[in-house]
């Protein structure tokens, strides 16, 4: 048994006489399991063509839609490949059509940019 001062910075300390090691282990055990249950989101992501078949795009929706139910960010990018560049306004519906589909469970984070082939927009979930 040990001699422990439990809070020294009271105008007397109080000591309480109990088994140091045990109280060291069960300190750890708190903290560890604080560190357990504490969860950052992750940054998914999803990517497409701007001429996506609507099944191929159902299939990106249900993996989103999972995502945004385990808490992560996801992050939509829609890659341009040859004269597709010509068609950006296709890539800003599509974009436009994820926002719709997603509206009631997630905020636009990012709004969507070009950035040189591709197009990007990131989705948080509420």
């Amino acid at each position: 048994m040990d001699l422990v001062e439990v809070s020294p910075d009271q105008e007397v300390p109080v000591v309480k006489i109990l088994d140091y090691g045990k109280l060291r282990f069960e300190e750890r055990k708190k903290k560890a399991a604080a560190k357990k249950k504490q969860r950052s989101s992750e940054l998914k992501e999803i990517k497409m063509r701007p001429n996506i078949d609507t099944h191929d795009y159902e299939v990106k929706a249900r993996a989103m839609q999972r995502f945004f139910e385990d808490g992560d960010k996801v992050k939509v990018t829609l890659r341009f490949r040859g004269r597709e560049m010509a068609h950006q306004h296709l890539g800003m519906q599509l974009l436009e059509r994820v926002r719709v589909h997603f509206e009631e469970t997630t905020k636009v984070e990012t709004e969507p940019k070009l950035e040189g082939r591709q197009m990007t927009m990131v989705l948080a979930p509420r």
